[in-house]
């Protein structure tokens, strides 16, 4: 055996069975009583997948400090590419009208955005790891904001709802690895929390800024940024109508079906409620691989994409969604693991940037089929159809191998 090269055997493998979970959960998905073109993505599926391993291999070879290296090239392209697409991009599904999606010849080829949520975790990394001490107050957290905000902006002129509350997620998540107490990251998520309170009632935004003004007053941050905080809360409160009066039909219609999904059973709400059927109907061991009647008749809307988790809870039943959840945490924990052993500052953010990415994409995703979160169109981690978004995944397990092989304390991985 040569020495040198080191493996995370058990990442690989955890990161293994959900792809071939979910490859497999594409090809039933496919299986439908009127045959569609879907039948066949499971193929395409499986050839990203292969696409995606061997794109994972060449990131686990390229060490920590030619990656950190690489971060500030690889963060411009991304930025740039996001920029021209405003003006390239297509639309797909219910968002004809966004500009999410990369088009040669009239032929969709991929969603940068799924590649940029990595170039934003290394840059973010790159700019935390070069402070000595974490972020204590709202200054400090200007360059980590600008890392985000530059690409989360030119998510949302796309538009793309969903997408970017995954860059929002990796900011506060790495923010808080980083060292930032819960009390600044509460104070910085603030004007967000009131502007959706806003949405609602006005006694509960009342409440939440009588609960902002008692946070700010525990605080004590600088005076110009105590009183930044509760002006921007008030203009968020102010602005909530006008804003919610600019935001695309579908959007406002997703926002309502959360609050009531039988207000509009055959538009809006169609998709929760077939969602909560098919999981609902699977019962403790389901109906069988490729034989959920839901999924079968096509009730179920985007049943290879955003809505393959129902897919599960149908055919597969409690024992399928429970095996597939604790898959997800068997990753995440080895993922964190990853990152309390990394070297150096830079490498662990990046390994605990990364897993915040799958984290958020279970979270919303599982979250919006079961109705306790809007939906947003995020796909489930590799398990939902899609070539980039298959491929950004393993180039994510390829970096977290990479980081774990020059980890301290590596006696559970093997040397080849």
């Amino acid at each position: 055996m040569r020495r040198g090269r080191v493996a995370d055997y058990p990442l690989v493998v955890i990161a293994l069975l959900l792809s071939a979970f979910g490859v497999s959960m594409v090809f039933s998905a496919g299986q439908t009583d009127v045959p569609t073109a879907v039948q066949f993505l499971w193929e395409r599926q499986l050839l990203w997948l292969a696409i995606g391993i061997v794109a994972a291999f060449f990131a686990s070879r390229a060490s920590v400090r030619l990656i950190d290296w690489m971060t500030t090239p690889v963060f411009t392209i991304s930025c740039f590419v996001l920029l021209i697409l405003l003006f390239v991009g297509k639309g797909a599904k219910t968002g004809v009208a966004t500009h999410s999606w990369l088009a040669i010849g009239g032929i969709k080829i991929g969603q940068p955005a799924e590649l940029a949520k990595i170039a934003v975790v290394l840059m973010l990394a790159k700019v935390l790891a070069a402070r000595r001490d974490a972020p204590k107050s709202l200054i400090d957290l200007w360059q980590p904001a600008l890392v985000v905000g530059i690409p989360w902006l030119l998510i949302m002129a796309q538009p793309d709802l969903g997408t970017g509350l995954i860059f929002i997620g990796i900011f506060f998540a790495m923010l808080f690895w980083s060292g930032v107490s819960w009390q600044l990251l509460l104070l910085v998520a603030s004007p967000g929390i009131s502007l959706l309170l806003a949405f609602g009632t006005a006694g509960l935004w009342g409440a939440w800024f009588l609960l902002l003004i008692g946070l700010v007053l525990y605080y004590r941050p600088y005076i110009a940024e105590g009183v930044l905080i509760v002006v921007m809360n008030v203009v968020m409160g102010v602005l909530a109508p006008f804003i919610w009066a600019r935001l695309s039909p579908y959007q406002r219609g997703r926002f309502l079906t959360f609050l009531d999904p039988s207000a509009n059973p055959q538009t809006s709400g169609y998709h929760v409620i077939q969602s909560q059927v098919a999981i609902g109907s699977g019962g403790w061991l389901g109906k069988g691989f490729t034989l959920g009647s839901q999924k079968r008749l096509a009730f179920l809307p985007e049943q290879h994409n955003d809505f393959i988790f129902p897919v599960v809870g149908e055919e597969l039943g409690f024992l399928g969604v429970t095996v597939a959840l604790v898959l997800f945490l068997l990753l995440f924990l080895r993922c964190v693991r990853v990152a309390t052993r990394a070297t150096d500052s830079f490498a662990s953010l990046v390994a605990f940037g990364l897993v915040s990415i799958w984290f958020f994409h279970v979270l919303v995703n599982v979250g919006m089929t079961l109705n306790l979160m809007p939906i947003t169109g995020l796909p489930l981690p590799f398990f939902s159809y899609g070539g980039s978004f298959m491929l950004a995944c393993w180039i994510a397990v390829g970096i977290e191998v990479r980081v774990s092989s020059e980890g301290r304390g590596r006696a559970d991985t093997l040397v080849i």
